[in-house]
């Protein structure tokens, strides 16, 4: 059913191919520790891998004992969003997976300045609406002193650092804009990212992933809230194929998948310290970045390999020209001799 759902909502929302979420959560790898959260939940199918990897990772620990059941079905996973039919089909999805309790719940997460929700949670994961434009009076003025912008993705980010513990991690998709965009509000927190937490990876996804509904060209940031820097180095990664061909059918095609590739890589990140910038994957110093004005787009740091190719000169093509004609004449003279 959920399937059937997968357009474009008004507000800019987009369904997150659920193998794009399963890649996420994976790398983030859940703990039954965790309290994670979803501050643009939609279906909740973040929230939903999200349990499915606890219970395939942790089961014993989460249903351990009564406190740790009530813990995993009411405490764990908190979700949000301003679309009440979205609510619903989130909470009947969570319950469908055997999530008891979930706290799903309405809520405009950039209008609303929740103190309560402030350093609450040790996981995001999200998919936030783009594209989408707010007006200064209708956003919350916390979010407007660190990052002064009306672009909402912009607006998610700032609202994520807030809400995430000291030591929380976020695994977030974003347009590629966010990446290298040049206005004040894009380098300032790009800087942010860079400079005052721990940037700790960027997936750059190729424009086909959201096809056929969207053709935008995305990345998924992964970055640790510290308040104290901690980016030394940061993994990039250009994905060019997901498992499915990048046009409008997005037909499966499980051997075309840089997903595998990705989440191992991903868990053994001292094999990439010798990666060349024609590899798919490699690892660039803080100090380049800064070097770059924080630019996070791949294309300013992979290198492309051209072989060269060599070409006969015209002088050969010439002479196979005019031998070419002299057969094709001389073809055609004996057929017109057989002819009469």
């Amino acid at each position: 059913m959920l399937g059937k759902i997968a357009s474009a909502g008004q507000n800019g929302q987009f369904r997150t191919p659920r193998h794009i979420i399963k890649l996420m959560v994976e790398m983030t790898a859940p703990t039954p520790k965790d309290v994670i959260c979803d501050p643009a939940c939609g279906t909740a199918g973040f929230l939903i891998a999200a349990s499915e990897h606890l219970r395939e990772h942790h089961s014993g620990e989460i249903y351990r004992d009564e406190a740790s059941r009530r813990r995993f079905n009411e405490g764990t996973f908190h979700g949000y969003d301003f679309d009440s039919t979205m609510l619903r089909i989130g909470s009947m999805n969570m319950l469908l997976h055997g999530v008891e309790n979930p706290d799903i719940r309405y809520k405009d997460s950039l209008a609303q300045a929740d103190e309560n929700d402030a350093e609450q949670y040790s996981l995001i994961l999200a998919n936030p609406p783009f594209a989408g434009s707010l007006d200064y009076e209708s956003t919350a003025k916390d979010l407007l002193q660190i990052v002064k912008t009306k672009k909402t993705e912009l607006l998610f980010l700032t609202l994520f650092l807030r809400m995430l513990q000291t030591g929380g991690r976020a695994a977030v998709i974003v347009p590629d804009g966010v990446l290298f965009g040049s206005s004040n509000a894009h380098k300032a927190l790009r800087k942010i990212l860079v400079e005052d937490q721990k940037l700790d990876a960027v997936i750059s996804m190729p424009s086909g992933v959201f096809k056929p509904y969207a053709g935008v060209s995305t990345a998924i940031l992964f970055f640790t809230k510290t308040n104290s820097g901690g980016t030394d180095r940061v993994w990039f990664y250009d994905m060019q194929a997901d498992g499915f061909s990048l046009d409008d059918k997005r037909t499966e095609q499980p051997d075309k998948s840089d997903l595998p590739d990705i989440l191992a890589r991903w868990q053994n990140q001292a094999l990439e310290m010798g990666r060349k910038r024609t590899d798919k994957s490699f690892l660039i110093p803080k100090s380049e970045i800064v070097g770059n004005d924080y630019d996070l787009s791949i294309n300013r740091y992979k290198e492309v390999e051209y072989q060269a190719v060599e070409h006969e000169s015209p002088q050969d093509i010439l002479q196979r020209l005019t031998e070419l004609e002299a057969k094709i004449t001389e073809g055609h003279e004996a057929l017109e001799a057989m002819l009469g």
